[in-house]
């Protein structure tokens, strides 16, 4: 069994080494590239002011998380739903940084993130298959037609359920796409055309052969399949 935990977070500001805070943490679980509904989702209580640039991103305000818990309240919440899987984090310095100055200020024994779960980037990864293109996740949602018309503000819980969904489409899988329901509609629309041999004609093949930037990014693009698929990518068997 693969599992594998979307995490976002929000914050009072850029830098945690300037004391800054996470306010948001929001988690999705996938298993075997599949979204199982669990999610860990918590508002916190920074204990400092929120910067005014901050709100201006994402909308939450000092007065909103004044009863909200502190951080080391929900931390053995969080490292029970995190450990062992696999992060996956848009940015994930950014994140990483913050969690592990969180765990730090508990002055527990949770050591750091690199201890609990392995991380992939989901920004290294849009770098590698899209050089030189805008990588954001709204950019991505567009690439890879996600529905995204929800995130006026940014917010660590649909951020992260638009990220998985991001995830599973640009790492070649959309088995978790779709939940029983739409499938179910998609197939009620299929229609069979049967087509008889004499109405079949004979046409010409047109051979396309790639071109070396092309091959290259391909190749690049199984590399990002065979690692998020531990090593079981079907193109290149």
């Amino acid at each position: 069994m693969t599992r594998q935990i979307v995490l976002d977070t929000e914050t009072t500001g850029l830098d945690p080494k300037q004391g800054h805070r996470i306010i948001e943490i929001g988690c999705i679980e996938l298993v075997n590239r599949q979204l199982t509904g669990r999610h860990f989702h918590y508002y916190l209580n920074p204990e400092r002011e929120v910067e005014i640039d901050a709100i201006k991103v994402h909308g939450i305000t000092n007065e909103f998380l004044a009863d909200k818990p502190r951080f080391n309240q929900i931390v053995q919440e969080l490292v029970n739903f995190i450990q062992g899987a696999e992060l996956i984090i848009h940015n994930a310095a950014f994140d990483v940084g913050f969690l592990d100055h969180e765990f730090k200020l508990t002055q527990g024994s949770w050591g750091c993130i690199a201890d609990l779960c392995h991380v992939f980037d989901t920004l290294t990864c849009a770098r590698q298959l899209h050089p030189g293109q805008k990588n954001n996740l709204d950019a991505l949602c567009k690439r890879y037609e996600i529905d995204n018309s929800q995130r006026d503000l940014h917010g660590a819980l649909l951020d992260a359920q638009i990220l998985a969904r991001v995830y599973l489409a640009m790492t070649g899988g959309q088995v978790s796409l779709f939940d029983e329901t739409s499938l179910q509609e998609q197939t009620h629309k299929v229609t069979t055309t049967v087509i008889q041999p004499t109405q079949l004609k004979r046409q010409g093949l047109i051979i396309a052969t790639p071109s070396e930037q092309e091959l290259a990014e391909h190749a690049a693009y199984l590399a990002v399949i065979r690692k998020a698929s531990g090593g079981k990518c079907l193109w290149e068997t």
